[in-house]
Formats: structure tokens, sequence, C-alpha cells
């Protein structure tokens, strides 16, 4: 039942399913629509969904067991990735910087490789 799976994520959100549906955009009757109508959201609805718990739609439909990522990208700067890398303590060098941007960039046709 789509309502469970809903509850579920707004569990490990930390937020109450209504709090949910209005960050959302949706009323905040349309969960217990939900719950007791057993019924399912469709189309732009069930996106907007995934979208905000940060899973696919197939998985908040149950066709997936575990929890994907939808792709949403994130746009970070490289001094946020340089800072990052640097543990927030120091500085990585640009010298550096580059050579994990190679590094990144070899896993990435690495995968895609073993995805064929």
């Amino acid at each position: 039942m789509f309502y469970d799976k809903f509850a579920e994520l707004c569990s490990k959100k930390g937020v109450t399913p209504t709090r949910a549906a209005l960050e959302i955009g949706l009323s905040k009757s349309t969960p217990t629509s939900w719950k007791n109508r057993g019924l399912t959201p469709q189309g732009d609805t069930l996106s907007k969904i995934a979208d905000y718990f940060g899973v696919s739609t197939d998985y908040l439909l149950g066709n997936e067991q575990k929890e994907k990522p939808t792709g949403k990208s994130v746009d970070i700067s490289d001094e946020d990735i340089k800072f990052a890398l640097s543990g927030g303590e120091g500085v990585i060098t640009d010298e550096q910087f580059e050579e994990v941007k190679k590094f990144v960039q070899f896993i990435k046709e690495r995968d895609k490789h073993d995805q064929k």
C-alpha cells in the first residue's frame, strides 16, 4: 500500500505525513485520503513525492525493493570539493585537486564500461 511506504519515508526524514504533504505542495488532508481510501498518487504528484524523498517513483510504487536516488543533481563548487577533501582541515593544492578529478573520471569510465 502506497501510504505505508510514504509514512516510512516520512519517519526516516523526521517529518509527519501532514508536514511532508504541505512541503510538497499538497493539501494537509491528502495523506489521510491515501491511508483511509488506499489511494496511490499518479503522474506529477508521484514525481514530486519522489523528488521530496530522493527516491524513484518505482520505489514509491513498490516496484523496487531498495531506495534509489532519483539522480537529481546538486550544484557543488570546486571549493566545496576541496574543503571536503581536506577534511575541513588545511588546504588541498590545485595539483592534488586535478589528480582527484582524473581519478573520478577514471571511476566513471570504469563504471560505464561495467554496465555494458
